[in-house]
């Protein structure tokens, strides 16, 4: 029988765990003890990356499987908590990676941009927190991965951390409304990530900028928030940091506070 708190013999959802941040926290939670974990990726161009973390983890003993979705819609995040339920159980911790950059200034933002960003980044935040609560187990851990730059002062930013923000208050409530059942509900934001999530959306200037940005950068090997420097944190926050509930976690070396 797993202890509370500890990863071991634990099932595990990361939506969003085919690659990059998600993908490290599926490979660190099974290298922890973590006996199941679904895997969730959005569409066929993420399925290879999907397939390969499957893989790894299926080598590191684990059950493993692959489940794709479109968060946008609750019937999606709806069935794809159903679906692990099938594939692996019920879960005991879930972890939400999804997320949709922009980088563009407020008088260039189309309404069909807008609604896009909303979607993945607050929407699906919102009906993962719901069907999370629904479906973890009682002491079960929830994690939302946020943006560092809602500490941030900023422009050109505004419909990914202006999305994102909301997903600070469904922490807090949900971490009210769910707390009664032992489960606790953090957000964490890293900083600007060494990965193509971010390479994408800045020019070679804003990245030299944000290389040299945070208190610590002198003594990262990118000057960016490694993914390698975040996941120690997830895995507190879902095993002994259960006491964490509620609160927004900056993890970036300074870059932002808040």
């Amino acid at each position: 029988m797993p202890s509370l708190h500890s990863i071991q013999g634990k099932v595990a959802l990361i939506a969003g765990g085919a690659k990059n941040l998600g993908g490290l926290i599926a490979r660190d939670l099974v290298q922890h003890g973590a006996q199941a974990v679904a895997i969730h990726y959005n569409s066929a161009a993420s399925r290879a990356d999907a397939e390969q973390t499957v893989a790894a983890l299926r080598q590191a003993g684990a059950v493993a499987v692959a489940l794709q979705g479109d968060l946008t819609s609750a019937a999606a995040v709806e069935k794809l908590f159903a679906d692990t339920l099938e594939a692996v159980g019920r879960p005991h911790i879930a972890i939400n990676t999804v997320g949709k950059v922009l980088k563009k200034p407020i008088l260039e933002i189309s309404e069909a941009e807008y609604d896009a960003m909303s979607d993945i980044n607050a929407k699906a935040a919102f009906f993962f927190l719901k069907e999370a609560g629904r479906h973890v187990q009682d002491h079960g851990k929830i994690v939302t991965l946020v943006s560092s730059l809602l500490g941030a002062f900023t422009p050109f930013y505004a419909s990914y951390a202006g999305t994102k923000a909301p997903v600070e208050h469904f922490t807090r409530a949900a971490a009210k409304e769910f707390g009664a059942r032992g489960i606790s509900v953090t957000a964490v934001g890293p900083g600007p990530m060494d990965t193509p999530f971010f390479y994408g959306q800045e020019g070679a200037d804003a990245v030299a900028y944000h290389r040299t940005a945070a208190a610590l950068s002198p003594f990262s090997q990118t000057g960016l928030t490694d993914i390698e420097d975040v996941v120690p944190f997830i895995r507190h926050l879902v095993s002994d940091g259960w006491w964490i509930t509620g609160q927004t976690i900056l993890i970036n070396g300074g870059y932002t506070t808040k």
